[in-house]
């Protein structure tokens, strides 16, 4: 049997593949979803092929994951979002000790997850249906400022205070921007305030699963510096953050499709289905 595993992460912004063999990520690669996730997958996980100097058929198992799991159609197997992201967090944090909390902020969606002391998920909490609290959200805020989110997050960081933003919703949130604008407010603050208010939005949710460190961040939002200072504020922890958050989910993938491959029965968990 050969010894490389593929991990394909089809999430609502942006689709990852990684190729594992053994403790080692052989390589990555990410693309923008697009309007067919079925392409971009098979896209993504060919380029990842290509950067490992293998063919397909040296894939002992391709598990997919993630919103469009379901549309691999080269995948053996798929895996929801929630397990495959407990167990990327667990090999990624391996020498930071247990982890208990994950935190995953993508794009379109924001989840809280809760491990038990054996790395077991035990409950989790998902804000899919509105873009306060994830990296939409910032999105939106940086494009009405003229801002990129490099230049946004920046800001917030440089920043003395935060301007409080108290809408929750989105499309209220942009009108009271524009409007500490108009009042001649720094931007700097108010940026500052826009990310104290997603990891308002955040930190709510991981209280719902039951907050317990250590904490783990990842997906593309955990690349702002800004929002993991507002949320480590918030929750008042570090927080452990990978190299290549954007992953996780992916690693985790592929690390199941190894235990499926050998035969071995994945940890029981509760899960999203």
């Amino acid at each position: 049997m050969s010894g490389l595993f593929a991990g394909i992460d089809v999430g609502s912004t942006t689709t990852k593949a990684v190729l594992l063999r053994g403790e080692e990520v052989v390589t990555r690669e990410i693309s923008a979803t697009g309007a067919s996730a079925r392409r971009t997958a098979r896209e993504v996980f060919e380029r990842a092929l290509a950067a490992a100097g293998c063919a397909e058929g040296d894939v002992a198992f391709v598990m997919s994951t993630g919103y469009g799991r379901r549309m691999v159609e080269f995948r053996t197997d798929f895996v929801s979002e929630i397990t495959a992201n407990a167990w990327g967090a667990r090999f990624l944090a391996r020498d930071a000790g247990a982890v208990r909390t994950i935190v995953d902020v993508g794009g379109q969606d924001s989840k809280a997850i809760a491990l038990d002391d054996d790395g077991r998920v035990t409950d989790f909490a998902m804000n899919d249906k509105c873009a306060a609290g994830t990296g939409r959200f910032l999105e939106v805020m940086a494009r009405i400022l003229e801002m990129d989110l490099d230049g946004m997050s920046e800001a917030a960081l440089s920043a003395a205070r935060a301007e409080p933003i108290t809408s929750l919703c989105t499309v209220f949130a942009e009108s009271e921007v524009v409007g500490l604008v108009s009042e001649g407010k720094a931007v700097a603050e108010i940026v500052s305030g826009v990310h104290e208010a997603v990891a308002g939005r955040i930190g709510a949710l991981v209280r719902r699963v039951g907050l317990r460190t250590p904490v783990f961040f990842d997906g593309g939002a955990a690349l702002n510096g800004a929002l993991r200072r507002a949320l480590e504020r918030n929750l008042d922890t570090s927080l452990i953050v990978p190299e290549h958050p954007q992953f996780v989910a992916a690693v985790g993938a592929a690390l199941v499709a190894r235990e499926r491959a050998e035969g071995a029965n994945e940890p029981a968990s509760k899960d999203d289905g």
